[in-house]
């Protein structure tokens, strides 16, 4: 099953570093792979993520999100996002942003510099609105019940974290945003606009797409339970299937729905994760071809990991690693809003993630042990009483 999943991801960083080796030479080859290990350990919760929505979609989105999601996520995000914001930033046109991309690495890297506020801006209300949301939920299972529980009491309010959200943007942009050093050093300028509004477009964005997905994610679920219940009553009384009810292809096209549109959900997350990554690349090198091949193959593993977790069925068996990603999460949209005015180290944006991840895990290891001795306390209780002994 490992080599089924993440065969692909072992044959493109073979053909992704050979290719690097031939046009940049063993130079090339070690950047393209640091930034294929950069890639790696920034967005290890963005698979915990991704796994735990896209173990609700049918295998035929699992192998969308591994096909058609890697070229967005590759050629997308790490290549063609950038160049937009290039052109829309610096008031290019397409054409002479991908020619200033090739041709003139130091311009390029300094137009994407520029742009970093308003990326940052936009990425980091998205993950933001993606932590509050879960840990304004009420749910059955807390890791840090002392904290969880009283702000999934709070989470009752209609649209709290909405607001918190706006209140954070607002004091991001009259403070963080302001005095903005400029690339290469030469004094400062007020970003407070640009980060309001692409603060306002990742708010928007999380708000359309996520209230998409999950409308007809809870459409198909009546749907399901509707038919339930008309199979039951026709058991018991014996009777013909209801005409009115939902036939098979109204299903599957609800179903199709709420799979595309949470895998565009996915995407949005992905890009979210992506962008530290792209403007952290850039401490490495600034050769765009470079930037886009590491970075895709090490988003290449994160997907092939996510569909593992999916398989495996690792959420289920560790239930706070979700918990786990979500904090990281947290951190790292608290992180991106940081990076508008100060630099924060990609090692140190990495190893948050890292620790959260790994201190969820050993809790659910805990907790597994604690359940399994319970259990087996059970079990000697029963044999003591049945054999008398």
């Amino acid at each position: 099953m490992l080599l089924r999943t993440f065969g692909w991801s072992f044959g493109i960083t073979a053909a992704g570093l050979a290719l690097a080796g031939v046009l940049w030479g063993w130079k090339g080859l070690a950047i393209v792979a640091i930034l294929s290990v950069l890639e790696i350990s920034l967005s290890f919760d963005n698979a915990v993520i991704n796994a735990g929505i896209l173990r609700k979609m049918n295998t035929f989105w699992q192998k969308m999100f591994l096909t058609v999601g890697v070229l967005i996520a590759v050629f997308g995000m790490r290549l063609v996002f950038p160049i937009i914001i290039v052109a829309i930033t610096a008031k290019l046109s397409p054409w002479e942003a991908v020619n200033v991309a090739i041709n003139d690495h130091d311009r390029y890297e300094a137009l994407v510099t520029g742009a970093h506020p308003a990326i940052a801006a936009f990425g980091g209300m998205f993950l933001l609105m993606i932590f509050l949301d879960f840990i304004f939920e009420e749910r059955e299972i807390t890791w840090l019940g002392w904290l969880e529980k009283p702000l999934a009491k709070l989470g009752k309010l209609d649209m709290l974290s909405v607001a918190i959200a706006l209140i954070a943007l607002v004091i991001v942009a009259t403070t963080v945003a302001t005095g903005v050093p400029v690339h290469g050093g030469h004094g400062t300028i007020d970003k407070a606009e640009t980060v309001l509004l692409a603060g306002v477009g990742g708010l928007i964005t999380y708000l359309v797409v996520g209230g998409v997905s999950g409308f007809f994610e809870d459409r198909l679920e009546e749907e399901e339970d509707e038919d339930d219940d008309v199979s039951e009553d026709e058991g018991a009384e014996g009777s013909a299937p209801a005409k009115n009810g939902p036939t098979a292809g109204q299903v599957a096209g609800l179903a199709g729905k709420a799979a595309f549109f949470m895998f565009l959900y996915l995407e949005v997350i992905d890009a979210s994760f992506s962008f530290d990554g792209v403007v952290g690349a850039f401490a490495i090198s600034n050769d765009i071809f470079e930037i886009a091949l590491g970075l895709g193959i090490g988003a290449m593993y994160i997907r092939s990991l996510t569909v593992f977790l999916v398989r495996k069925g690792t959420l289920d068996d560790y239930v706070y690693l979700e918990h786990g990603a979500h904090y990281a999460i947290g951190a790292l949209s608290v992180i991106l809003l940081v990076t508008i005015k100060y630099d924060v180290s990609e090692v140190v944006t990495g190893l948050v993630g890292v620790v959260l991840i790994a201190a969820s895990y050993w809790s659910s290891v805990v907790r597994n042990r604690r359940l399994g001795e319970g259990s087996q306390e059970s079990d000697d209780d029963k044999t003591h009483i049945t054999t008398g002994v």
